[in-house]
């Protein structure tokens, strides 16, 4: 569909594109659908305004050019038969100006991959405010284990693939939904291009507050997503969300299915006899009141017991056996930056995690307390996303800490796009974890909290490092100082 934009795609005719080009390719997102691309056959390229390590050495590895900064000579030499466009570029950026100018096909990195992928798949969208990297990741493994040779494109890099993408020859591609918005010319979220046959949708909490005015405005785009199931698909859903339970029942044209991780709760998929040890998780499942069987999962954490009953109910619907998914579950080795350890110098574990929503902070340090008990846990937290760095969950991050021994808390940089008056208090928020005898502290300075860690630690502890973002080299820094510390080589 084209419009002043210049020439806009929906759609791709089969076979109309050899040549791709992606503009804004060295995001995680796009050079990753860039590898996807070039895996799948196509001829690729892209530009963007700076290109560095780790993508440019994977990019490098995948064998795509790509040039910096953005010039419309780039054009010329990648000689597109397709221009895919990231979200991040703006109307004025000089490459897509001249694609406009020049009337190349351009589509959105949704879109295409709707159009490219998607529509000759099975799609096994993953959708939700929470978990989606690792619901999606841990479905797509699942399906590989059961010999259903699945492709996959997910938010973070696996821990089985070493990777966030693969083309597989099977019917099935799972891939994880985002809400964020499309392109310069498309605001509607990303997974409304994502043509879901079979859906988890995990939570529903008011999140990316940069988009969204407020809740309602949230659920209306969830609303729209679920309308998307078709009458013969499944849409699976978390029961410990009211809201996104009522949004299914009421727009979805398929089959609603039921999953929480609250034992004896009223779902179709529930738990039974739950435990947590330093090795994850183990419980029964019970499916419509019958017991299936026992999984082991190697991760920690109601909230991923949670995540793993989604990938069954959804596994199920597919037709796999329960024996075939809780062998996939008990080999899922997790996803890079959720509760990764990267480290334990003089008996002191660093945990890395990507935390940023008050309820991922909660749940997070809740599985990191429970799988070492006997531990302190020292909570170290950065708010970088949009919504994070706003007082709207203030008063939620205020109970998000509890388990934690102490927390550590950055005090965020001023954002143009967080109104004056609307940021988040961290001097409150410290006073009011003190109040419930956590001792706590803010600083505006990454490396004053490195020293302060790196001094105030002690062997035993668990430090537990949650942003969205790099935190500045918080934790590489970290484990420099600690090593030094210990007398360790760095």
């Amino acid at each position: 569909m084209a419009d002043d934009n210049g020439n806009v795609l929906d759609t791709l005719e089969p076979g109309s594109v050899r040549r791709v080009h992606l503009v804004g390719v060295a995001g995680t997102g796009m050079g990753s659908f860039a590898g996807m691309l070039k895996a799948a056959g196509y001829e690729v390229t892209g530009s963007d305004e700076n290109v560095y390590p780790p993508m440019s050495d994977m990019l490098k590895a995948w064998g795509i050019p790509a040039a910096s900064p953005y010039r419309p000579e780039n054009l010329d030499d990648a000689k597109p038969d397709l221009v895919i466009i990231g979200n991040v570029i703006r109307r004025v950026n000089p490459e897509a100006t001249a694609v406009r100018e020049r009337g190349l096909k351009q589509m959105s990195f949704p879109a295409a991959l709707g159009s490219l992928f998607l529509a000759r798949s099975h799609s096994v969208v993953v959708a939700g405010t929470h978990g989606k990297t690792t619901t999606s990741s841990m479905m797509a493994h699942v399906l590989v284990e059961a010999g259903k040779d699945p492709s996959f494109l997910v938010g973070g890099v696996t821990q089985n693939y070493s990777g966030n993408y693969r083309v597989g020859k099977g019917p099935h591609f799972v891939v994880e939904g985002d809400e964020y918005d499309t392109a310069y010319w498309d605001k509607g979220s990303k997974f409304l291009h994502y043509r879901p046959r079979t859906a988890i949708l995990t939570s529903v909490e008011f999140d990316h507050a940069d988009i969204f005015r407020d809740l309602p405005h949230y659920e209306a785009t969830f609303e729209k997503f679920v309308r998307l199931i078709p009458a013969d698909g499944q849409l699976v859903v978390c029961a410990a969300y009211p809201n996104a339970v009522k949004l299914a029942r009421e727009g979805c044209p398929g089959r609603v299915v039921t999953y929480v991780a609250k034992e004896g709760a009223e779902a179709d998929y529930v738990p039974r006899e739950v435990s947590f040890g330093a090795n994850g998780a183990r419980f029964q499942v019970v499916e419509r009141g019958t017991v299936l069987g026992t999984v082991e999962l190697p991760m920690g954490g109601l909230h991923n017991v949670e995540n793993a009953l989604s990938v069954i109910a959804a596994a199920r619907g597919l037709g796999l056996s329960f024996d075939e998914i809780a062998r996939g579950l008990s080999t899922f080795r997790g996803v890079k930056r959720r509760q990764e350890p990267r480290g334990e110098p003089n008996g002191i574990l660093v945990v890395d995690d990507f935390a940023h929503h008050p309820t991922a902070v909660r749940e997070t340090i809740d599985a990191i307390h429970h799988r070492y008990p006997e531990r302190r846990l020292w909570a170290i937290f950065e708010p970088r996303s949009n919504t994070s760095r706003r007082n709207i969950h203030q008063e939620d991050y205020a109970h998000a800490f509890t388990g934690a021994a102490r927390a550590s808390l950055k005090v965020p940089e001023r954002h143009d796009k967080v109104p004056v008056g609307e940021e988040l208090d961290v001097r409150k928020l410290v006073a009011d974890l003190q109040a419930q005898g956590i001792t706590a502290e803010g600083s505006t300075d990454v490396q004053a909290m490195v020293d302060l860690v790196a001094r105030e630690s002690r062997p035993g502890d668990v430090l537990l490092v949650m942003s969205n973002g790099a935190f500045g080299g918080f934790i590489e820094k970290l484990l420099v100082a600690l090593k030094a510390r210990s007398g360790e080589t760095a």
